[in-house]
């Protein structure tokens, strides 16, 4: 490879018609791309970066189809860069080198290298610590694509020479105006063609397709195969959703997208909405999410957030687990979102959740005190000797079977760490506690 022979020029120009139709519109200009304006509008960061011709190096963190490829490209274009396009998932450590070696002689020569990383994500600490030296010699200008957080993902010395822009999923009105360009487009779309789409049908493939323009603009050029094989020149609502098969669903197993929607599920159960919890568990199942994860997270807000308002809780989310487990994808599927419906409706308490957090604060706070005495096993004559279980009061054999001993160790005699709500059964059991406490006051007495 050559720095000298790169050019940012789109790679419709050599493979003409025979590239995908996305990759043939891909915008060649700032005026010609689409969405981004918090970024790209008039005064903006980006916009004032690119028009600047500021050297900094940066990183694009958006979904797929935000334009971040492009974004690259047109950047070195306007600032007459040779443009190296490199990839994470195909590239090692032997490969960087020698492109950084390449990059060193061309700025020898006054030519400037924009090196252009696609899911640098996938490159590992070693990877991207080869990096560092040249980005900060300035030798090449990085910039990098990531659909992964680059807080997670990244490097910290190398983030720290880059400038994040986070890239948001496009609008269905910009994918429609992206289609019907494209449609219209007689040099690079399907201008030539005759076949035109009805707006149900333009609307249709800009909802499926979830902000992402290339997965659009593929979808438009199959339904437009689809017409013309047909003998047809409209592609409508039905043929539409016959070339985009089903809805892309941006999510990744190990990504953000994954937390963030576990995240949202589990604050949805928490906030007593029954209808968020099933959408949000429906988006990660119809994304291929491990249902045994899901069942998992969902015995944990049973412990977590409902507790002992409602204990049958947690039998029934393992009973969920167990149908999902037992009848597989898609039926198990409703024993949990049944889960979740309960979960959502139950009445809530975290005070189990809160009291173990208060348990394990002391013990890592306290002195790890001896048993007290009364409370210790016994079945020696040396350790009835050493008063092992001496004054121990048998709850069944006294009033009330409740004995005024304490039982907790004398540094944290009377510590309290369990307090019920008043929510659901939990009702019950402050009740309870009271009537302990009135028992042993009045055997004190």
């Amino acid at each position: 490879m050559s720095l000298f022979d790169t050019s940012p020029i789109s790679a419709a120009a050599s493979h003409g018609r025979q590239a995908p139709l996305a990759e043939r519109m891909r915008p060649h200009t700032l005026a010609e791309y689409v969405g981004q304006e918090h970024l790209l509008g008039p005064g903006k960061p980006l916009r004032l970066a690119i028009e600047g011709d500021d050297p900094t190096s940066m990183i694009f963190w958006g979904p797929p189809g935000t334009g971040k490829t492009t974004l690259a490209k047109i950047i070195a274009q306007m600032t007459q860069a040779s443009f190296i396009e490199f990839s994470a998932v195909m590239s090692g450590i032997k490969e960087i080198k020698n492109v950084m070696v390449e990059a060193e002689k061309a700025a020898s020569f006054g030519s400037r290298t924009i090196l252009f990383v696609d899911e640098i994500h996938r490159f590992n600490k070693a990877q991207q610590d080869a990096f560092l030296p040249y980005v900060e010699r300035g030798t090449i200008r990085l910039i990098g694509a990531t659909t992964e957080n680059p807080s997670f993902e990244i490097n910290a010395a190398l983030l720290s020479r880059c400038r994040v822009y986070t890239l948001v999923a496009l609008t269905e009105e910009q994918v429609v105006g992206l289609l019907q360009r494209a449609l219209t487009d007689v040099e690079r779309g399907l201008g030539t063609s005759g076949v035109e789409a009805d707006e149900e049908a333009l609307a249709t493939i800009a909802s499926y397709s979830s902000g992402d323009a290339r997965n659009a603009l593929n979808a438009l050029d199959v339904a437009a195969k689809l017409a013309e094989g047909r003998g047809e020149k409209l592609i409508t609502k039905p043929l539409a959703a016959e070339a985009m098969q089903r809805r892309v669903l941006l999510y990744d197993k190990k990504g953000e997208q994954h937390y963030d929607i576990i995240s949202a599920l589990h604050k949805s159960v928490r906030n007593s909405d029954p209808d968020a919890a099933m959408y949000w568990l429906g988006r990660m199942l119809e994304a291929g999410e491990d249902p045994m994860y899901c069942a998992r997270r969902i015995v944990r807000m049973a412990i977590e957030d409902i507790g002992l308002a409602a204990p049958e809780a947690l039998n029934l989310c393992l009973s969920a687990r167990d149908a999902m487990h037992f009848l597989g994808h898609p039926e198990g599927e409703l024993a949990l979102a049944q889960a979740v419906v309960y979960l959502a409706l139950a009445p809530k308490s975290n005070a189990v959740y809160t009291a173990y957090g208060a348990v394990k604060a002391d013990i890592e706070a306290t002195a790890a005190e001896p048993v007290p005495l009364h409370l210790r096993n016994a079945p020696t004559k040396l350790m009835k000797s050493l008063d092992y279980g001496k004054e121990y009061q048998y709850a069944h054999d006294v009033e009330g079977r409740v004995a005024d001993m304490e039982c907790l160790p004398k540094g944290l005699a009377g510590r309290q760490y369990y307090h019920p709500t008043n929510e659901g059964r939990e009702k019950l059991l402050a009740q309870r506690m009271e009537e302990i406490a009135r028992i042993k006051a009045e055997k004190r007495k």
